[in-house]
């Protein structure tokens, strides 16, 4: 038994699809001719595209004159029979109708139909019988022979349009017809429905034909021109491009004594001197501005050490590649060589956790800034770290990333102590301030009930409230004292008086809030050593603080002895 001969499994033997044949058959042209066909491609379609438009806009005019002229020919013959038909004078309409119909030659049909559409009169005449219709009985006269018994076909929007004619155009085996409906009416009665058959305008065809064989002249003229100049200038220009481009290959090359030497004119020419002026300009360049380059590299790297805020420079996968000092410094790299190295992996474990997602999306391309602001240490400092992507002249590649280290521990203890100091002058500016309030509030609302002696201690104790949120506020403004060590004024002072103004001043609160205030005051009580106004702002935190969290009834007292014990 002999064996079966092994099928040929190179493809390369069998027919190739024809879609490789032709991306082949592409790529053999250069890219000048690939460019030239798609030009003259797009110019072809361009071109098509204008013929089709115009061709377009010409029929549509002469379908709008059929469709006008249709229009005013059904209002016309409607305006001139409508009272024929309100009247019932069928041998008037028919003569009417018969005589309109010979000095018109575009009219193919004049139909008149009642309400319900039933035909009753038509010109031409069809004397033969049609399905679905039957002939009316026939009498002698003339106008009798023009009567039927056939059903017209009516619109439905006809019904929605009493006031205006229905134009609408259809294709026949005779040709295009327009047929135009104008709805009878008399005296705000619908008699019925004139239809008219009109054939198209032959001199416009004529014309609309005349219009569109010139433009296809036109059209297939500029095409000719288009390709014969396409072809012109790819003779013209193919050698002197294919020469531009090995000149550009070889000085993206690094290959500046590269020229061109062809002997072309016009603008090719001017293009190849330009190119040849180039790279001579390059080839000066090459040599002359290396140490030039050297130095300011040298500039920069000493501009980088001597800034205040930490800098460091890494290539375009996040390696280290300069560290200044202060950046050294912050992140404590004295002595250490830091030198292709990855960040992430040399920073403080915090810094590094939230720095990574920031770097990654540098590196990705996805941002080409952002910063990130983290705390670290102890005692803890806050840092804030700006990448800011450097990329090559195009924009597009990704040549290294420069980071920025600011230290913000500073600002953030100021920021800090700024909160306390307006938290705290809010609060002791509030209590006067409600104070006297209060007081002048009661004064205005309840001053005929008021003997004269309340009267003087509310306005006594207003005026006091005023004088110390005075003293406050010039306390406040005066920065410079307050940020310098100020130095307190202190004097012997009675202790009784203090605590009898601020119970005053709190009377009315715990009146209004049924609290009962007190004070038990020692008789012996010695003088100390204070100052008035903290004197007082210390009972007013005290009272107040007391009064807030003292139920609705309670009994608030103050009482002040001496301590048993004495200091040695």
């Amino acid at each position: 038994m002999s064996e079966a001969a092994p099928a040929n499994t190179n493809p390369d033997s069998g027919p190739r699809p024809w879609r490789q044949r032709l991306e082949r058959w592409w790529a053999e042209f250069s890219l000048q001719t690939k460019l030239l066909a798609v030009a003259t491609l797009v110019v072809s379609l361009l071109m098509t595209g204008i013929t089709f438009g115009a061709l377009n806009g010409i029929q549509r005019d002469a379908r709008m004159s059929d469709t006008r002229y249709a229009r005013d020919l059904g209002l016309l013959l409607a305006a001139n029979v409508t009272p024929l038909v309100a009247e019932g004078d069928d041998r008037q309409l028919a003569t009417v109708a018969e005589r309109f119909w010979q000095t018109s030659r575009s009219l193919r049909y004049i139909f008149f139909a009642d309400p319900e559409g039933i035909i009753y009169l038509g010109i031409p005449i069809d004397t033969g019988s049609r399905s679905g219709t039957s002939s009316a009985p026939s009498s002698s006269s003339s106008s009798s022979e023009l009567l039927l018994s056939r059903r017209l076909e009516l619109p439905a929007d006809l019904q929605k349009r009493v006031d205006s004619p229905l134009v609408r155009q259809h294709l026949t085996p005779d040709g295009q017809v327009t047929d135009v409906f104008v709805p009878l009416v008399s005296e705000g009665r619908q008699l019925g429905v004139l239809a008219l058959g009109i054939n198209p305008n032959e001199t416009l065809i004529a014309s609309a034909a005349l219009t569109r064989e010139v433009t296809v002249a036109v059209f297939i003229s500029i095409w000719v021109l288009v390709i014969l100049g396409s072809v012109f200038n790819a003779l013209t220009i193919t050698e002197p491009v294919k020469e531009l481009l090995r000149g550009v290959r070889q000085i993206a090359g690094g290959n500046f004594e590269a020229r061109i030497a062809l002997p072309v004119g016009g603008e090719l020419g001017e293009l190849l001197d330009g190119f040849n002026t180039m790279a001579a300009q390059l080839e000066a360049y090459k040599a002359a501005n290396i140490e030039e380059l050297e130095a300011e590299q040298v500039k920069q790297q000493s501009l980088i050490a001597t800034m205040a805020d930490g800098a460091v420079l890494l290539d375009a996968t996040g390696a280290i590649v300069l560290v200044n000092p202060t950046a050294r410094r912050l992140f404590r790299w004295e002595g250490r060589n830091l030198e292709g190295n990855d960040l992430i992996g040399e920073l403080p474990e915090r810094v590094a956790l939230e720095l990574q997602a920031a770097l990654e999306s540098v590196i990705s391309s996805e941002r080409d800034t952002t910063d990130v602001r983290c705390s670290f240490g102890e005692p803890p400092r806050t840092l804030r770290i700006v990448l800011q992507a450097v990329r090559d002249v195009s924009g597009e590649s990704l040549k290294g990333i420069a980071m920025t280290v600011q230290d913000l521990t500073r600002e953030v203890e100021l920021n800090a102590a700024q909160s306390r100091f307006i938290s705290n002058v809010s609060h002791e500016l509030r209590t006067p301030l409600f104070n006297i309030k209060s007081y002048v509030e009661t004064l205005h609302d309840l001053g005929d009930q008021l003997s004269e002696a309340e009267k003087r201690e509310f306005l006594g104790i207003a005026n006091a409230e005023t004088d110390r949120l005075t003293r406050l506020v010039n306390d406040v403004l005066d920065l410079s004292r307050l940020e310098s060590d100020r130095q307190w004024n202190f004097e012997p002072l009675e202790i009784a008086p203090a605590i009898e103004q601020t119970l005053r001043t709190y009377r009315l609160n715990a009146d209004d809030k049924g609290v009962s205030l007190e004070h038990s005051l020692d008789p012996q009580l010695p003088r100390v050593l204070a100052n008035w106004d903290l004197l007082l702002q210390v009972f007013d935190n005290l009272v107040g603080n007391a009064l807030k969290f003292t139920p609705p009834g309670g009994r608030l007292q103050v009482r002040a002895y001496p301590w048993p014990d004495r200091c040695a």
